[in-house]
């Protein structure tokens, strides 16, 4: 145990510095978190090929991304999902499983494969980046997964901010009161910091209604993972056979992570530095996660995929803004 600690702990540290340096600029500049943590991960791209930091660096890009991810359970609460009334959530479910067929589909049309559209389509139907790194865990891995999923978090992230601008716009060209601003952005915007930006960039009776939204469309994140994990059982466990690497369970350790805390949560049995805590450690897990991945993806190997990934996330981006903002223009109409 201490001998494997010892081999991780120079990649580990390597990638702790570089997520400092991301939240540094991100903090100072402004900007996205975790684009920064991801293209200075990639500019570090050589280390991943030396044998000191390799260990560290797949300890990151694995373990640690899994324990982010398990523990954003404790941002939500059972009362923050009964409180929206169940047409806003009907709404979201809606907009949500939607998004995730579309890129099952459309997958297919652009030549892709189906784990790639669900990545995609999982990433912006729930929360950008972490939804992405929380799904790609489950699914079949190869030569090109690791770098597909690059791919999308480096997209959809662009697509994120690119929303948190464009979308508070069209809430005040269509005069949308901040119930149904809170909708629109919080069931649309891909990550959870844009819509907060987003929201609240209108007012903080919109910023209120966006999060919450926002954090239940992450509390899908669980029952999304695990069906998907099913789906695609078997080409993972033939995939993780061929690569000598242990078989995962239907349902991984930190799906029931994620549930345990929502669970803690709801009950009231989590204080609130607890959680403040736990969320810390979450985002720090996920920024240092996203570093270690960026350093196993070089340029020239996220340029391999071409422009089909690009519009595929458009799609799917421009597919759910439009379902959400129609469904809530219907029901402003009646």
């Amino acid at each position: 145990m201490m001998a494997a600690a010892r081999l991780r702990l120079p990649g580990l540290g390597l990638a702790c510095v570089l997520a400092l340096a991301a939240t540094f600029v991100s903090t100072t500049h402004g900007g996205p978190q975790m684009l920064y943590a991801l293209l200075l991960g990639v500019a570090f791209h050589y280390l991943s090929k030396n044998a000191q930091t390799l260990p560290g660096i797949e300890f990151c890009s694995r373990s640690l991304l899994r324990l982010g991810v398990g523990l954003l359970g404790a941002r939500i609460t059972a009362s923050q999902i009964a409180g929206l009334g169940w047409i806003t959530a009907a709404i979201v479910v809606l907009a949500v499983i939607s998004t995730l067929l579309f890129g099952y589909a459309i997958a297919r049309r652009l030549g892709m494969t189906h784990a790639q559209g669900v990545l995609s389509g999982g990433a912006v139907a729930i929360c950008g980046g972490s939804a992405a790194l929380a799904i790609s865990a489950v699914l079949p891995r190869d030569k090109e997964s690791e770098r597909f999923t690059l791919m999308v978090v480096v997209t959809v992230t662009v697509l994120s901010t690119i929303a948190m601008v464009l979308y508070p716009l069209i809430t005040r060209l269509l005069n949308l009161p901040p119930e149904l601003a809170g909708l629109f952005l919080g069931g649309t915007i891909h990550d959870v910091a844009q819509v907060a930006g987003a929201g609240y960039m209108l007012n903080n009776e919109t910023g209120d209604y966006a999060v919450t939204i926002k954090l239940f469309r992450v509390s899908m994140l669980a029952v999304v993972v695990l069906v998907i994990s099913a789906m695609f059982r078997r080409q993972r466990e033939i995939s993780e056979k061929n690569d000598a690497v242990s078989p995962q369970r239907l349902v991984p350790w930190f799906l029931w992570l994620f549930i345990v805390l929502v669970v803690l949560n709801s009950a009231g049995g989590m204080p609130a530095p607890v959680q403040d805590g736990l969320n810390w450690i979450s985002r720090a897990c996920l920024v240092v996660a996203i570093v270690a991945l960026g350093m196993k993806t070089s340029v020239q190997e996220l340029r391999s995929f071409g422009w089909r990934p690009l519009v595929m996330l458009l799609s799917e981006t421009v597919w759910m803004a439009a379902l959400v903002l129609t469904l809530i223009l219907a029901g402003a109409a009646a």
